[in-house]
C-alpha cells in the first residue's frame, strides 16, 4: 500500500518526499509570511501497521489534538516546531517523549532546509522509512493521499448557504485568513482536476503563472485527495467522544449549520485518514454540528 499524508489547513500524509530546489518563492506572491502556513502532517506507512507522522505546525489547535489521537493510537509522531520549548510543560507530549514515541525537531515550515530535515528525522523515526506549496513541491508520488482544511463560505455557493450575520461578518473578520484558503483550494483544484469556477486568485496570494512552478503536480495527476470545510471553530470538547452527545456532520452539501470544535475536526482527521479514506477520497465535505 502506498504511504500517506495529511495535511490540516493543509494535511499531506504521505512517503519520503523528493529534494525540492525550486518551486515555493515562485509560487507565493509578497505575502509569502502570511501565506499559506497551515498545519501539515505527512504519514508514513511502516511495515507493521503502525503509522509513522510528522506533524508541522502542531503545537496547538486542530494540529496538537490530531497528534494526540495518533499518539493513543500508538503511531510514532515527529513535531517539526519554531520553539521546542512549548511542551517543555506538557505531561502527555512529555510521557511520549520519554517513551520514544514522539520527537521534536525545531525549525520553520517556510524554509524548505529545515522542512528536508524534519523529513529526514521523520523517516528515521519509529519502525520506517510549508506549506501547501512545499508539499506539493515534494510530493513522493502521485499516490500519496493529500487531506486540506479550508472553511465554509468560500465559494459562492457555500458563502450564499451561511446564516446572515455571517455573510456580513465574513468579508470583515476573515477576509485575509479565506483569502489565504481559497488559494489552497485553487492550488488543490488544478492538481486534482477539478473545475474550477471562483475567478482568479489574487497575486499577492498566488504570483502569475504559478501552474508553471517546477515540480508542481500537472494538471489532474493527484486523485488521492480530500478538501474538509469547517464552520466557525469553537474550543468545546470532542463531542464524538462523548456518549449521548451532538455528533457532527459531513456532508458535501450545505448543511446549514456554522460551528464545529477543533477536537471534533481532528477526530474527524483522524478517522477519515486511519479508516474511512475510500468513503471520503475524491470529495470536498463540510464539517460541522
Amino acid at each position: 500500500m502506498a504511504p500517506y499524508v495529511t495535511s490540516v489547513g493543509t494535511v499531506v500524509v504521505g512517503g519520503q518526499p523528493a529534494n525540492a530546489e525550486e518551486g515555493f518563492e515562485a509560487v507565493c506572491g509578497p505575502q509569502a509570511q502570511l501565506t499559506f502556513r497551515w498545519y501539515i502532517k505527512l504519514v508514513f506507512e511502516p511495515q507493521n501497521g503502525s503509522m509513522n507522522i510528522l506533524i508541522i505546525g502542531g503545537s496547538r489547535n486542530i494540529g496538537y489534538y490530531s497528534a494526540l489521537r495518533f499518539l493513543e493510537g500508538e503511531h510514532t509522531v515527529t513535531f517539526l516546531l519554531r520553539k521546542t520549548s512549548i511542551f517543555d510543560h506538557d505531561t502527555k507530549i512529555q510521557t511520549a517523549l520519554d517513551s520514544g514515541q514522539a520527537r521534536l525537531v525545531q525549525g520553520d515550515a517556510l524554509v524548505k532546509e529545515d522542512i528536508q530535515r524534519a523529513w529526514t528525522s521523520a523517516i528515521a523515526h519509529g519502525k520506517s522509512g510549508s506549506c501547501l506549496l512545499n508539499s506539493l513541491t515534494t510530493l513522493p508520488n502521485l499516490q500519496t493521499r493529500i487531506v486540506i482544511i479550508t472553511s465554509v463560505g468560500l465559494t459562492r455557493t457555500s458563502h450564499a448557504g451561511l446564516p446572515l450575520l455571517l455573510k456580513v461578518l465574513y468579508p470583515y473578520l476573515l477576509g485575509a485568513v479565506h483569502r489565504d484558503k481559497i488559494g489552497a483550494e485553487r492550488l488543490i483544484s488544478h492538481c486534482a482536476g477539478w473545475e474550477w469556477n471562483e475567478g482568479d486568485i489574487r497575486s499577492e496570494i498566488l504570483a502569475a503563472n504559478w501552474e508553471d512552478t517546477p515540480r508542481l503536480p500537472s494538471r489532474g495527476s493527484v486523485q488521492e485527495v480530500l478538501v474538509i470545510r469547517p464552520g466557525l471553530y469553537t474550543n468545546g470538547e470532542c463531542l464524538a467522544d462523548t456518549p449521548g452527545g451532538k455528533k457532527y456532520r459531513v456532508s458535501e452539501d450545505e448543511l446549514g449549520g456554522w460551528m464545529i470544535s477543533r477536537r471534533d475536526v481532528a477526530h474527524f482527521i483522524a478517522d477519515a485518514t486511519l479508516r474511512r479514506w475510500s468513503e471520503f477520497s475524491g470529495r470536498r465535505v463540510n464539517i460541522m454540528y
